[in-house]
Formats: structure tokens, C-alpha cells, sequence
């Protein structure tokens, strides 16, 4: 019985230009108590290498987290297959903006302490006790009230390039960065402010909320759906898309595009760019936003060392990279000494 992907990207990449088929893009989670999360990590891979489902799935006690791309043709079986799982039935389903039928290239179904790494270690906090969701139409009229404060609850390399206009937008690499020192900044806000929070699809929201919540903020909302639910029902609705530029994705197309508006720079030139690519130094693998003549011109690296490193032969570079473990630093784009332009504090 296999319980782990087996076919490189490479392979499989090749299998769907061959397959020349629909897939879509989507992601849900779900806070819920699972009492084995190992047996339920295998029921969910024997099911879906079955559906030639793709994608990253974390599986915890606190619940699931998934990012997918499903073939077109299996999606109501997809959907069938959550149904009959009772804390998953009709559980909200962000379909991707943009689709891309490579946007995942693995299987992956991982189980982890959490399905949002948070740092916490709180036994009195209920991750169910969470804040009120709000659609876009409200979320729109709330965000231009004077006792709002809205607060965008992604990493700095996601805020960077798209975010709700006056938003607050930590710089922060991880999601645990976040929850102190915002509840530090808005401690004098507890009683009469909204507190109004956004992310991804929402997943970080849910948790958050529910945070501050315990921490005797009285009054806690939540972008239900997070950008990806926004973007859908105000282009249904033809409601006033108040997000500007990208939206960050966790998959191979790394954004989808919610508005023309581009808010950010080139980190080489400092040319308007939204793009954000890896170094393609593997030793290096550094997530920045690089403009197409400069792609060209570092030949898609982060800097003149990199770049001289990839044009050695493989096996040096192979060489090079032993003993140097890859490590979340990727995401430090802002900050690494080895961009020309980088972002402002």
C-alpha cells in the first residue's frame, strides 16, 4: 500500500502536460479534535494519490490545513470523500483565482504538533472560541469606521506586495511574531476598538481571533475566507475591491493577482515589481522580488555570488552545498545583506 509520493516533480510535471487536463486550485482548513492524526494522515493519502490529488496537507490534534490542486474531472468525488468525513462536511472551499494545473507538483500529507505553527503553550486557550466572520460587502462598510483597527495577520514578504488599504502589517517573519506584539501595540484598544483581521483564507485569522479573544479583547472580527473568499465574492458581486496588488499563494505561482496596483519594489534595482521569485542558487533558495531585466541579468539569482556559483558545474555545486541546511531564512528577503534594494524598516 503506498502512503508516500513516489514520483519526483519533475515526473509529474510531465505527466499533467501529457494528461492535458483541467485541474483546479483550492485550500481549506478546519479546527477539529482528531484523536489519531497518524491514521487519519494515511486514510487522507490513500484516498486522494487514488483522486491524483495534489498538494501540501498538515494534519494535527488542533485539526487539517490544505493546500490542493485536484483534477477537474475527480472534484465531485473530492468533495463526496470530505462529506462523509463529519467535521469536514460542506467545509468551505477557497478555489484559487488563478489556476495554474502545475501549482502543485507532490502529494504531501504531513502530520504536525499544529496546523499553524503559534508558540503557544496556553492549556486555558480554545482555539473554537474564535471571532465573528464577516463577508466582503461587510468587511468593506467595517474597515471605514473610525473604531476599526485592522490588522493584516501575514508575514511581511505576503504584505508586501498586497495588502487592504490602512491596514497595520507587522514585519514579522512568522505567524507566532505577531500575536505578542500585536496584542502589545493595541493593548490600550481592548474596550473600544473593533479589532478587524485578514490573511490568506482565513486559517490564521480563525486561530488569531480566537487568541485575542482570551486576552479580553471584547470585540474581535474576521475576514471570513481571508483575501482569496474577498476576491471571489467582490468580483460576484461587483462590490469595491478595497485590497491592492497581489495576494501571496504558498504554491509554484507564489501570487494571484487581486487588483493592477503594484506596491512594491525590486529588491536589485528598485524598479515597481510584484514578482517574487527563488534565488536559483539551491544552496541559497532565497525568496525575493526580482523584475524581468534583472532576472535576466543575475540569471534569476539574488546576487553576483550566487550567480557565479550556479554557473559551475553541478557536482560543485553539489559539493558546496553539503553541510548547509536550508532553513525558513529563505523568507528574510527583506533583510538579506545580499540584496541591493532592500526594504525599509
Amino acid at each position: 500500500m503506498q502512503l508516500y509520493n513516489k514520483l519526483s516533480a519533475k515526473e509529474r510535471a510531465a505527466l499533467i502536460d501529457e494528461a492535458g487536463e483541467d485541474r483546479l486550485t483550492l485550500s481549506f482548513y478546519q479546527y477539529a479534535k482528531i484523536g489519531n492524526p497518524h491514521l487519519f494522515r494515511n486514510h487522507l493519502f490513500i484516498a486522494w494519490d487514488d483522486m491524483e490529488v495534489l498538494g501540501r496537507i498538515y494534519v494535527a490534534h488542533e485539526g487539517i490545513n490544505a493546500q490542493l490542486s485536484v483534477p477537474a474531472k475527480h472534484f465531485e468525488a473530492f468533495k463526496s470523500f470530505l462529506d462523509n468525513i463529519n467535521f469536514l462536511k460542506d467545509v468551505r472551499l477557497n478555489i484559487a483565482i488563478e489556476q495554474d494545473a502545475k501549482s502543485f507538483l507532490k502529494l504531501k500529507v504531513k502530520v504536525r504538533d499544529k496546523i499553524v505553527a503559534d508558540g503557544l503553550n496556553d492549556d486555558t486557550f480554545d482555539v473554537t472560541n474564535k471571532g465573528i466572520h464577516v463577508d466582503a460587502q461587510t468587511f468593506n462598510e467595517l474597515i471605514e469606521s473610525d473604531d476599526v483597527v485592522l490588522v493584516d495577520m501575514r508575514n511581511h514578504y505576503e504584505s508586501e506586495i498586497g495588502h487592504f488599504k490602512n491596514a497595520i502589517t507587522p514585519d514579522v517573519d512568522t505567524f507566532r511574531d505577531s500575536l505578542d506584539l500585536i496584542e502589545e501595540d493595541l493593548k490600550d484598544h481592548k474596550e473600544d476598538k473593533k479589532l478587524v483581521m485578514y490573511c490568506t483564507g482565513g486559517i490564521r485569522c480563525e486561530k488569531a481571533s480566537a487568541y485575542y479573544k482570551h486576552k479580553g479583547f471584547k470585540q474581535v472580527y474576521q475576514l471570513e475566507g481571508g483575501i482569496i473568499e474577498y476576491a471571489r465574492q467582490v468580483e460576484q458581486l461587483k462590490l469595491e475591491n478595497k485590497f491592492k496588488g497581489k495576494n501571496f499563494v504558498f504554491d509554484h505561482r507564489r501570487g494571484e493577482r487581486i487588483s493592477d496596483d503594484v506596491i512594491s519594489n525590486c529588491h536589485q534595482c528598485g524598479k515597481p515589481c510584484d514578482t517574487h521569485v527563488n534565488c536559483a542558487n539551491e544552496a541559497c533558495h532565497l525568496l525575493f522580488i526580482q523584475c524581468e531585466e534583472c532576472s535576466d541579468a543575475m540569471s534569476l539569482t539574488c546576487s553576483d555570488e550566487c550567480k557565479e556559483i550556479i554557473a559551475l558545474p553541478y557536482e560543485e555545486q553539489k559539493e558546496l552545498r553539503k553541510g548547509i541546511p536550508n532553513s525558513n531564512k529563505i523568507f528574510k528577503k527583506g533583510r538579506s545583506e545580499k540584496l541591493k534594494f532592500q526594504r525599509k524598516a
